[in-house]
């Protein structure tokens, strides 16, 4: 659900009618109202004792909900601006977590000036700091616009540099507690060995289980490194969303791996984040059989939540849902049900509820019922509060912004994200030499940007203007007609002595696959048809290669930033080698570790060198 669609329900809100869920709502005995407060338990600190004890009950709960936000400044006369405010001052939520809009299509982040004082105004207004959010997997920049563009963390693991994944965790904290970002919902432990996974894709760190558990354990390490910028560090999406090829936000996932399969993969890096004291850990709307025999997202299962996570790997921080807008939870349960079986389960914290009021109405009457014990809830409570008080907020809760510049972009951070960009760069096959382009002035550039609003491939663009004058670069979009797509298809064969194909291809929610859009694959082929030499150089998925074999050269850059289309462009000129090694395996295409080093002169496929 968009949050434009969140904040017209709560606005509107009369209850919808609750739908029929698949797994059966349970029932149970109404017994005597309870209205007292929890008392917060012994041992807490003195702060989040006298939070927990100056809330009414139903306020107590209200903590336990984070509800999305998206870091403009909206004016206060405005409708938005009251639906937060009302979140914040009378429903009493316990946070807010910053997420993108979408126009025409394109992400649009926020900006940090203006996320600042939104988020200072909504500070103000809080009874009990509000603990902020932000899904910050390669840094602020995933939400926030003018930070350190950071690459994909595939493209980390392509370039397996531990150190540098150490300081994007150090980064990322010191950006995040810059802009008034608490708590970040990273890094992604997911283990993507599914190629057809539309969702998790270049968000992880590869396939390989040790090896995504030590860049997991090197970000973690990272984020924790300096006490001025502490943060709240998750890892997502438990039990292990790698090997799905269902987008959660659409639907229900199902992972059909057996026990021993998910020992030996899928709960690596969880239990090397775990040893390695992450904060906290983002559940995943998956069906899990082995787990859970009763078909149901991990989420709302007590069998994954509690026996696996709590008892058996021993985690003791926070337990936090995957936003519980996303249908892959929604479809099974309404808000007030949802958020009851969560916290019976074992989470802690409620992401991103449709319906924060219905969500807390119904843990009311579940603790009034007895359905839920006032002991889970009083735990939960007791670490959100005790939460705020390790970060500091008792003492701190608004954001500095005359700092905020001298936290941001600097220079070392984006030295390192080029330089990571640069040594992700994997070169999979290069027949005939092709790359590096031998005459790039008589070489052309095809970007295949996923959206005619998208700034993909603008500075690939940029960069070829300005090192390479005469290299012809055409920025193409999949809602131009074919004909019109087959006509620069055409002009391109007839006068370019080589091609070298840029297609964008992001995981994204709600999209379902990672296969090129439109036109595009027509236009490809017709390509491929000519005697004219193409370098398929993937940006986002690199599985995409697969798909295009007939190429003379692949390249996977596993990522999408703009860091990664500058480094393209040093790489097709000959000014930097191919140094990236892949970290997943593209079936029947690449093997996982494949890569050449350099540009080597010989006939080369897939890291083996050929005879002429």
């Amino acid at each position: 659900m968009c949050l434009a669609a969140v904040l017209a329900a709560w606005a509107a809100e009369p209850a919808r009618k609750k739908t029929a869920s698949r797994v059966p709502l349970k029932k149970t005995a109404v017994r005597q109202p309870l209205e007292a407060p929890l008392a917060p338990p012994a041992g807490i600190p003195a702060d989040a004792a006298r939070w927990m004890r100056s809330l009414t009950l139903r306020q107590q709960i209200a903590q336990l909900v984070v509800a999305p936000c998206y870091g403009d400044s909206p004016s206060m006369r405005s409708r938005e601006y009251q639906s937060f405010a009302n979140l914040v001052q009378n429903v009493q939520v316990g946070g807010l977590i910053v997420v993108n809009r979408v126009v025409n299509g394109v992400v649009k982040n926020a900006e940090p000036y203006e996320m600042a004082s939104f988020l200072n105004r909504m500070q103000k207004l809080a009874r009990v700091p509000l603990i902020v959010g932000g899904d910050f997997e390669r840094g602020a920049s995933m939400r926030v616009a003018n930070t350190t563009k950071f690459p994909h963390l595939m493209a980390y693991g392509a370039a397996g540099d531990l150190e540098a994944t150490k300081l994007l965790g150090a980064a990322t904290a010191r950006e995040a507690r810059a802009l008034g970002v608490h708590w970040v919902f990273a890094p992604d432990a997911d283990v993507n060995n599914n190629p057809a996974n539309p969702i998790i894709n270049t968000r992880s760190f590869g396939e390989n289980p040790e090896q995504v558990a030590a860049h997991v354990k090197a970000f973690i390490a990272g984020a924790k490194s300096d006490p001025k910028s502490l943060v709240l560090v998750t890892v997502k999406h438990f039990p292990g969303h790698g090997d799905t090829a269902t987008d959660t936000h659409m639907s229900l996932a199902t992972v059909t791996a057996d026990r021993a399969r998910l020992d030996q993969l899928e709960l690596v890096p969880f239990r090397a984040a775990i040893g390695a004291g992450v904060d906290a850990v983002m559940t995943a709307h998956l069906n899990v059989p082995a787990l859970e025999p009763v078909e149901m997202p991990a989420t709302v299962s007590k069998n994954v939540l509690t026996e696996l996570l709590r008892k058996e790997l021993g985690f003791k921080g926070l337990v936090v849902t995957d936003a519980m807008d996303m249908q892959g939870l929604s479809k099974q349960f309404p808000p007030g049900e949802a958020a009851v079986r969560a916290l019976e389960a074992g989470a802690d914290v409620l992401l991103m509820t449709p319906r924060p009021e219905q969500a807390i109405q119904g843990v009311v009457q579940a603790l009034q019922q007895g359905r839920i014990p006032a002991d889970r809830l009083r735990e939960s409570i007791a670490k959100m509060l005790t939460a705020k008080v390790r970060l500091g907020l008792q003492k701190q809760r608004l954001v500095e912004v005359e700092q905020i510049s001298e936290q941001i972009q600097s220079p070392d951070y984006q030295e390192s994200a080029q330089r990571v960009a640069e040594r992700a760069l994997t070169l999979l096959k290069n027949e005939r030499d092709l790359l590096p382009l031998r005459n790039p002035g008589e070489a052309c550039v095809a970007v295949l940007a996923e959206n005619r609003y998208s700034q993909q491939g603008r500075k690939l663009v940029e960069e070829i203007g300005a090192r390479a004058g005469s290299m012809r670069a055409h920025w193409l979009d999949p809602q131009m007609p074919k004909a019109e797509l087959m006509e620069v298809a055409n002009s391109l064969v007839n006068s370019c002595q080589a091609v070298v194909v840029a297609p964008f291809v992001n995981a994204s929610a709600y999209r379902g696959n990672v296969a090129l859009l439109g036109s595009y694959p027509e236009f490809v082929g017709r390509l491929l048809e000519s005697p004219v030499p193409v370098a398929m150089a993937a940006f986002g998925s690199p599985y995409v290669l697969k798909a295009y074999e007939k190429a003379a050269a692949s390249v996977a850059t596993c990522s999408t930033s703009v860091s990664s289309e500058s480094a393209l462009v040093r790489a097709l000129l000959g000014e930097i080698g191919f140094e990236g090694k892949l970290p997943v395996t593209i079936p029947e295409f690449a093997p996982l570790g494949a890569g050449l080093a350099g540009a080597k002169r010989s006939v080369t496929v897939f890291g083996q060198e050929k005879p002429q």
